[in-house]
């Protein structure tokens, strides 16, 4: 048990990273404890090369991942119990408190099988091959890290990448995705912790009496993690370059409409009032284009058109807008971002293409579906974008997210390399606790800085935002506050080594690990 009472510990002490408590600096250690309980076998005789406890049960091995992948997804994502209660909605109490737990356990289950995974494979590979080197090993941690990690992006279920850990607040290390995108940040992240658990596995197991040989093998981490930063501020003071040209100058509406009334006729009414209100002050301040949050007019684009005082106030001033609203899709709808010029015309429509699970459709409804259903009388479905779709408008091409996309940066790396100069967000944020927002400000920070774009994001309750490339916050709005702000954004059309090439260092230690693995195998036949 106390195994386990440690990993789950030092599992927290991750989950402690991110937004509400920013202890970014943890996570660089955090992993220790996990590894050399997964390595360190005291009763070992001493030897030339360490090897992984192979009288650790796998069924063990595979637990202690878990509890620490529960410990850190488990508390990072707690914020999704904030969906309770819903009994705005019809839900039933127990029902909604049954829907809350449900999620979160499942979701944070999904992230901890994952920490799992990892410590199977390392206690696998390293039981399959007699490893002659200690940075073999530590090889292998990064290597199978990211691929794990890489794989899990593919699918919905995805928010606590170990990258997500350093943002919005060690922009030096934020930098690094430039490079090879977010898990140029894990890897870096498990690289050492795996290099510092290593240096104490042999401390323990050697027990050398020279204090000079401890004080410089602690300094091989030291000395990279200060290289990552140097290299992280060789690129964070690369000078930007904005013209006049490139300027838009964008007005963003905050509509605070909480979700209890958003769907119903308190709801429209104020929605109606409270955008066009805003619209109207951001015109008369001669604001380029204005930015609506996700949804911020729950209704069809026909509809608007047809019975909108917003529609009317954008026919009066001629002031472009990126309106949030629902589109039509066959018998089908979407979560919808449409550029309206200001002659009123729908110019482009960006329809969201990665959905919340849980909350805009169900995964696994063959396995799930009844459960959900029985305990929620909601529905959950929606029609997902296209993947490849583009954006355009009067000021150039942009980057759109909506909402829960901003986790995901593959979908920003994919329109900047198609030509997108800045980035915009749409998102709600109203039905979860205050550190929902919180992190996804710090999910669009990063965004920002691995594209090296300017981004301005709208939400409905906080925090809307302006973030530079260089991943600097230049405003926020406040949490649950009706707000309008005018500020300049830049087009750029830099391209990061990230945005040229994707994630190919992940490819790499995965093709390395494979290559040292053999020659490893070789020498030790």
């Amino acid at each position: 048990m106390k195994k386990f009472l440690i990993v789950f510990v030092s599992g927290v002490l991750m989950g402690l990273t991110p937004a509400p408590v920013y202890a970014w600096f943890l996570a660089w250690g955090a992993i220790v404890p996990l590894w050399i309980l997964l390595i360190y076998n005291p009763q070992k005789p001493k030897s030339n090369h360490l090897d992984f406890n192979k009288k650790n049960p796998v069924k063990e091995n595979f637990l202690l991942g878990l509890m620490w992948g529960f410990g850190y997804h488990g508390l990072a994502l707690s914020w999704i119990t904030g969906v309770h209660p819903m009994t705005w909605m019809g839900v039933p109490w127990l029902a909604s408190l049954a829907i809350a737990l449900f999620c979160w356990v499942f979701i944070a289950s999904w992230g901890a099988i994952l920490v799992g995974i990892w410590s199977l494979g390392m206690t696998w590979i390293n039981s399959k091959f007699k490893l002659t080197f200690v940075g073999l090993r530590v090889l292998i941690g990064v290597a199978l890290w990211c691929a794990l990690e890489t794989l899990w992006s593919q699918g919905d279920l995805w928010w606590t990448s170990l990258s997500y850990t350093q943002s919005p607040h060690n922009l030096l290390i934020l930098h690094l995705a430039q490079i090879s995108g977010p898990l140029t940040i894990t890897a870096s992240i498990v690289a050492i912790n795996g290099l510092i658990a290593e240096i104490i596995i042999y401390l323990l197991t050697h027990k050398p009496n020279s204090l000079k040989l401890t004080l410089k093998l602690l300094s091989i981490p030291i000395a990279l993690l200060l290289t990552l930063h140097l290299i992280g501020f060789i690129l964070y003071n690369r000078p930007l370059v904005n013209s006049n040209d490139s300027a838009i100058k964008v007005g963003i509406i905050q509509g605070n409409i909480p979700n209890e009334i958003k769907l119903y006729p308190l709801g429209w009414k104020k929605a109606i009032e409270g955008y066009t209100k805003g619209y109207n002050l951001l015109a008369d301040e001669k604001v380029d284009i204005i930015l609506t949050p996700e949804t911020a007019l729950p209704f069809f684009w026909k509809d608007i058109v047809n019975n909108s005082s917003f529609y009317q106030a954008i026919l009066d001033k001629k002031v472009p807008a990126w309106l949030g609203a629902f589109g039509e899709q066959g018998k089908s709808y979407t979560n919808s971002l449409f550029t309206v010029t200001g002659e009123g015309k729908r110019f482009s429509r960006y329809n969201k293409v990665i959905l919340v699970p849980l909350g805009e459709y169900i995964p696994f409804e063959e396995i799930l579906g009844g459960i959900i259903n029985r305990l929620s009388p909601l529905d959950a479905h929606l029609t997902r974008g296209k993947p490849n779709q583009i954006f355009d408008t009067p000021f150039g091409r942009a980057i759109v997210g909506i909402c829960y996309e901003s986790a995901f940066s593959e979908q920003f790396r994919r329109q900047a390399t198609q030509g997108g100069e800045f980035i915009i967000t749409s998102s709600n944020n109203a039905h979860y606790s205050p550190t929902m927002p919180a992190q996804h400000h710090a999910q669009d920070v990063m965004r920002a800085v691995e594209t090296d774009r300017w981004a301005a994001r709208a939400t409905n309750t906080g925090y809307s935002g302006i973030v530079d490339p260089k991943g600097r916050t230049l405003w926020i709005s406040g949490l649950n506050t009706y707000e309008t702000h005018a500020d300049t954004i830049y087009r750029q059309q830099t391209k990061t080594l990230y945005v040229r090439w994707g994630d190919w260092l992940t490819k790499g230690l995965i093709l390395m690990a494979i290559a040292s693995l053999m020659i490893n195998n070789k020498i030790t036949q």
